[in-house]
């Protein structure tokens, strides 16, 4: 593939090299270090003058670091004649700070797409947004691309009783998502309608739907803490379902979030690379992982030969 130069961030190395290695590519040298006082320097290692960049970094880890690194290379590839730098953030930072739901609340996710604007990337790929509205906060083309197609893959490989389960929704946000998923898979899907008092705390849950008898799955976008798909399971074992595995895209797993997932009765907790695992997977053995590098490398190739990225929405790559 001429013309085209991948770079990658620090925060997820083996992803940037899968897609690479996906694309029959080079990752591009970079060198990228802290000064004694903390601040980030970026040198870009090769000539970049008319190139179409792509640059990888994942919003996980020391996310204002990752963020600033990126900022940077943008910046940096920017100013030495990049023809076009598409930022790829398989895990889009500050995307749960989408609107003010309390008084004086920032709106930080539209802050972050202004900082990507104006340090001049003229495109983002990144993957399930927390909401989809925050495409919007961009004047710049983005795709939002799913790991759904992925997800149907793994439950029918993985799931011998699929068709016999039940797509269950932690809360009422994820409903479209798990509706789709219930709909390909054609079986139930129910929801679980919580209350939280404040942040990273859940108070009470409704379960809606019946799991009585049936394997549940709890679908959502991303786990933090953990304290909601905890609480949805013992709910879910107690409304009579044989068996819960939760299947979740960006696996964050912050504070007490390993420990809760071990005391707590999943068959398996799936989440996608687009967070690096391996430390996750050490101290938890439920822990099982879909590699997305292809969806993310397709979407680079598709986008540097001018081809519609749609086709991913609905099919894995082979």
């Amino acid at each position: 593939m001429p013309n085209i130069k991948i770079f990658s961030g620090r925060s997820h190395l083996d992803l940037s090299q899968k897609i690479a290695d996906r694309l029959g590519l080079e990752l591009g040298k970079v060198v990228t270090k802290k000064f004694s006082n903390q601040e980030t320097c970026v040198e870009i290692g090769e000539s970049v003058r008319g190139e179409d960049v792509y640059i990888v970094q994942s919003g996980c880890g020391e996310i204002n670091d990752s963020l600033m690194e990126l900022l940077i290379m943008i910046n940096a590839c920017k100013i030495a004649s990049a023809s076009r730098v598409t930022a790829v953030i398989p895990c889009f930072p500050y995307a749960r700070q989408d609107k003010k739901d309390k008084s004086r609340a920032p709106i930080s996710a539209k802050l972050v797409a202004n900082m990507l604007s104006i340090a001049g990337a003229d495109h983002i790929i990144t993957m399930d947004l927390h909401a989809s509205q925050i495409q919007g906060f961009f004047d710049i083309p983005v795709d939002n691309l799913y790991a759904e197609p992925t997800v149907l893959k793994w439950i029918m490989e993985n799931i011998s009783e699929w068709k016999n389960c039940t797509i269950v929704s932690p809360d009422a946000g994820g409903a479209k998502r798990v509706t789709s998923i219930a709909d390909q898979l054609n079986v139930d899907f129910a929801l679980i309608h919580k209350e939280r008092k404040k942040a990273n705390e859940v108070d009470g849950m409704v379960l809606v739907g019946d799991v009585n008898d049936r394997a549940a799955i709890l679908v959502d976008d991303m786990a933090d803490t953990c304290g909601t798909i905890c609480l949805a399971a013992d709910k879910l074992l107690s409304a009579g379902a044989t068996r819960v595995y939760a299947i979740l895209t960006h696996g964050i797993f912050s504070g007490p979030a390993i420990s809760r997932i071990n005391t707590a009765c999943f068959e398996a907790v799936v989440v996608t690379n687009t967070i690096p695992q391996e430390d996750n997977m050490k101290h938890c053995s439920k822990i099982r992982v879909i590699d997305i590098s292809m969806i993310l490398a397709e979407a680079i190739r598709r986008t540097h030969n001018g081809e519609s990225v749609s086709y991913l929405f609905s099919h894995v790559p082979l």
